[in-house]
């Protein structure tokens, strides 16, 4: 059974098909030779109940506003602040780019999206200031991964949806690791700087224009942070908020779109979206297979042992996730391995935010990481460089981010502090 259902995928993968072909076609092989009396349109149902739950509403609002906010002025007015206020300092600029990563990736959620706004304007300045390519190539685009731990984030609601976690209290939880993670890059940027990065010093004047510049990017992550954490909305109303606030944003106050950009812009997150719920629906008819076959029941008793513990759980979670985003689109690794993993995670009395946070965060360190991270071949499109040069910088980065992921499952309360001082609210 588990000979057919892997033997199937990887015979496929290694012929050039998509991702969601293999996916399909090892769970409807695996169900007609191993369970010939089960009806086959089973996997018709799980396909269209994948794409059903109403949370997923949120993936194509949220991506439509990061598409929006990512053709005006949010990115620059934000990196224009941050450089004003410490570019000046030691490691001031790869600081403030890493800063500007952060505050963007609480405005749009999307990795892609805050390399490309945010490392077309500080790559240049990282350069100029005598910093290397690997290493201001590298920054960008782990900073980026932020995004996916600060709300909104597009892989917290697919968790949210396959492994039954609140999204809003995934999308609090988030905000712990992702300021820790800054915090480490932050101080590791702050070593590595041997001195100042030769820029001028602002004036308290100039960065306050700049900071009025910017007050408006600023509140986009307090409405939407706010709006969820005090139950005004839910996150599903929140991104429609963020395409509404968006929208005000960059075409009546900004003047930086036209309605004529409206189609062009709708019309790459219909895209987007297509591929993002198509693996959806696929990965829920492949997880409804794998749980169906109990091939759970297979895989983990070897792995975790008879009797094993929350952090034994939590570790093999953790390397199991992190392996497969190195290879695979989070999203479908997301799909196969969390029905894998429920039983154990439900015996454990695992609290499933918790689990989904450290989730996420492998799926953010398996965007940059070697071989298939899809932040590197970004940077490779949008900076014209090569594969190797992109990821000879990686390491020390990703070395801090499995240091935040071993911090995460010793301490979880750097997750569960907000979420647990929301939810007594």
């Amino acid at each position: 059974m588990l000979l057919t259902l892997v033997g199937t995928m990887v015979i496929l993968l290694l012929l050039g098909f998509p991702m969601m072909v293999p996916l399909a076609a090892g769970a409807f092989l695996t169900l007609v030779t191993q369970f010939p009396g089960v009806n086959p349109s089973m996997l018709i149902q799980q396909l269209i109940g994948g794409v059903q739950p109403i949370s997923l509403t949120a993936v194509p609002m949220f991506i439509f506003a990061a598409d929006i906010m990512t053709s005006g002025q949010i990115a620059d007015r934000l990196v224009n602040v941050v450089v004003k206020f410490v570019g000046h300092k030691r490691g001031g600029l790869p600081i403030a780019t890493a800063t500007a990563c952060t505050l963007f990736g609480a405005v749009s959620g999307s990795t892609q999206a805050t390399v490309v706004a945010i490392g077309g304007p500080l790559r240049p300045m990282l350069l100029d200031a005598g910093y290397s390519s690997t290493f201001s190539t590298a920054l960008i685009i782990n900073a980026a991964e932020i995004a996916l731990l600060i709300p909104p984030s597009i892989y917290m609601i697919v968790y949210g949806v396959v492994g039954g976690a609140s999204v809003g209290e995934l999308f609090i939880a988030g905000v712990g690791p992702g300021l820790l993670i800054l915090l480490f890059f932050s101080v590791y940027c702050w070593f590595i700087s041997k001195k100042e990065n030769g820029m001028p010093r602002a004036t308290w004047h100039e960065r306050w224009v700049a900071f009025k510049e910017a007050i408006l990017g600023f509140t986009f992550p307090v409405i939407i942070f706010g709006g969820i954490y005090s139950g005004v909305f839910s996150p599903t109303e929140a991104a429609a908020v963020s395409v509404l606030y968006a929208f005000v944003l960059e075409f009546f106050i900004y003047k930086s779109i036209k309605l004529s950009d409206i189609p062009r812009l709708a019309l790459r997150t219909g895209v987007v979206t297509a591929i993002v719920f198509i693996l959806i629906a696929v990965g829920q008819a492949f997880s409804w297979t794998v749980s169906f076959a109990r091939i759970p029941n297979l895989i983990l008793p070897p792995l975790l042992g008879e009797t094993p513990s929350v952090v034994r759980i939590l570790s093999v979670l953790s390397i199991a996730y992190f392996i497969g985003c190195m290879f695979v689109d989070p999203i479908v690794v997301i799909m196969i391995l969390t029905p894998i993993f429920k039983p154990a995670i439900m015996a454990s009395g695992l609290d499933n935010v918790l689990v989904g946070t450290i989730v996420t965060l492998q799926a953010a360190i398996g965007s940059s990481t070697p071989p298939f991270g899809c932040n590197i071949f970004t940077a490779i499109a949008i900076f014209k460089q090569k594969y190797t040069d992109v990821v000879r910088g990686v390491p020390p980065f990703i070395f801090m981010l499995i240091l935040v992921s071993i911090l995460l499952v010793l301490f979880p309360q750097i997750a569960l502090f907000l979420r647990d001082l929301a939810v007594a609210q």
